[in-house]
């Protein structure tokens, strides 16, 4: 028995492209190089989360502070990744199919929800220090960044500790469609801040040009947010049940 017409319709009118679970290659051992591959995703994770001291890091280089705390977080998330207690580096794949109700390990539910916090505490910020440059021609970003790094990421990390945000909740259920919302807020982060740094360095100093960079950093975050709302990224097409069993 197919999925119903009306989750068809409702999936459909949110994205252009979906994948159904029961069409998706099983993949029921990880690579030794797939499991590598991802430690350096989650020490980055875990790395810039005190968020002042990465703004520190972009100011002004490596000191002995960030050495240290790049060290830690090194060892800290080896451990984890040799232990199979980090998303991507378990020896198989905890979630098999994408809409199945099984309990979200409490690893996951850590890294997602140190993840949304900066996610969401990084973009907010940066708009926020150009809106303010550009509207009074003083820089006060080190200021922000500061006073209400951690009000926001906290919030976000209290947030996710109650099972609230998409990937952190008790169950992997919803997964086909959380992993959407997380993933395209990462590509649209991780595409706008570059380009925003790269602006930084080009441009003037100025509120023409400090203008001019929140325009874009805010076009960035909101043309890729559209592509992923859509599916046209990777790891942004809703994943729905292709069959459903039915007992007699």
């Amino acid at each position: 028995m197919k999925t119903s017409g009306m989750l068809q319709t409702l999936v459909r009118s949110d994205a252009r492209h979906i994948e159904y679970d029961t069409d998706r290659h099983i993949r029921y051992r990880n690579k030794p190089y797939y499991r590598l591959l991802h430690w350096p995703i989650w020490i980055f994770v875990f790395f810039i989360a005190p968020g002042p001291l990465t703004f520190g890091l972009f100011e002004r280089g490596f000191d002995e502070r960030t050495v240290a705390w790049l060290l830690m977080v090194m060892m800290a998330t080896g451990i984890a990744g040799l232990r199979g207690r980090l998303p991507g580096c378990e020896p198989k794949p905890y979630i098999i199919r994408f809409t199945e109700d099984r309990p979200n390990p409490l690893y996951r539910r850590v890294c997602y929800t140190a993840a949304w916090g900066e996610v969401v505490a990084f973009a907010v910020l940066n708009a926020a220090g150009l809106a303010f440059a550009a509207a009074t021609g003083e820089w006060r970003l080190r200021q922000l960044y500061d006073a209400a790094y951690f009000p926001i990421a906290g919030t976000l990390w209290v947030v996710g500790a109650a099972g609230l945000l998409p990937r952190v909740k008790p169950s992997t259920q919803g997964e086909g469609h959380e992993r959407r919302y997380f993933y395209g807020s990462v590509w649209a982060v991780a595409i706008a801040q570059p380009v925003l740094w790269i602006l930084w360095k080009l441009l003037p100093v100025g509120r023409s040009a400090d203008a001019l960079k929140l325009a874009v950093f805010v076009g960035i975050l909101a043309g890729v947010g559209h592509l992923a709302r859509v599916g046209v990224l990777p790891r942004t097409r809703p994943i729905v049940p292709g069959e459903l069993a039915v007992s007699d």
